[in-house]
């Protein structure tokens, strides 16, 4: 399943737009913070689509019926580009377990790149939803890397990813070798270039988000 933000007309339009503006990107707060805001979006909708049981709460003035989560996710994030978007999410599933990946792709001096992944710091996910959230999907090489060691060393019972932009690439391979995974994206770009970035993107997420790395 492949759900994408803005086929429909939404306020998380605006934060993607700022995201990408590169005036507005001067503001490290600001580009956090919308990140934080757009996984408050993507998890409320994701939310509509979870399994709810009947309860009742008692009032001061007597008993109210509702539905409630019959389970609460496990919100996954790779490090460190995903962290604010895991934020946001949080905010809405404030029940939820937290697992965290380090994983990034370490580029050679021919320009080619390869994906390592050297920190893991996970609660068990057998059995569990598992939603995996990083802000950009380019080659969706990182993610199928993560995700596949993850359901190797886990029965998950249901897999999650989000992003905040994709591009057509990264959802084919994501579709191709993850057919299991649903997918929730922002918006969708076209083009990478030859070092795999986005176009037209955003730039580097975790860069903007934290400074530049070394």
């Amino acid at each position: 399943m492949l759900t994408i933000l803005t086929q429909r007309d939404s306020i998380a339009n605006h934060f993607l737009a700022e995201l990408r503006n590169i005036e507005v990107q001067g503001d490290r707060m600001r580009f956090r913070r919308n990140l934080e805001r757009l996984g408050e979006i993507f998890a409320y909708e994701i939310s509509k689509t979870f399994p709810y049981e009947p309860v009742e709460v008692e009032t001061p003035l007597g008993i109210a019926e509702t539905t409630l989560l019959a389970e609460q996710p496990v919100l996954a994030t790779i490090l460190r580009a995903g962290v604010a978007m895991h934020q946001g999410m949080l905010n809405i599933f404030d029940q939820a377990e937290s697992t965290f990946i380090g994983a990034y792709r370490k580029t050679k001096k021919s320009g080619a790149f390869e994906i390592r992944k050297e920190y893991v710091s996970s609660v068990d996910l057998n059995n569990r939803i598992v939603i995996l959230v990083d802000p950009m999907l380019a080659t969706g090489r990182t993610m199928v890397l993560t995700c596949k060691e993850l359901l190797d060393d886990f029965n998950i019972k249901s897999l999650i990813i989000v992003t905040a932009i994709a591009s057509e690439e990264g959802i084919a391979h994501v579709q191709a070798f993850l057919p299991q995974a649903q997918l929730w994206v922002g918006d969708v770009d076209s083009e990478l270039t030859s070092k795999a970035y986005i176009v037209p993107g955003l730039g580097d997420a975790g860069d903007l988000a934290y400074g530049a790395k070394d």
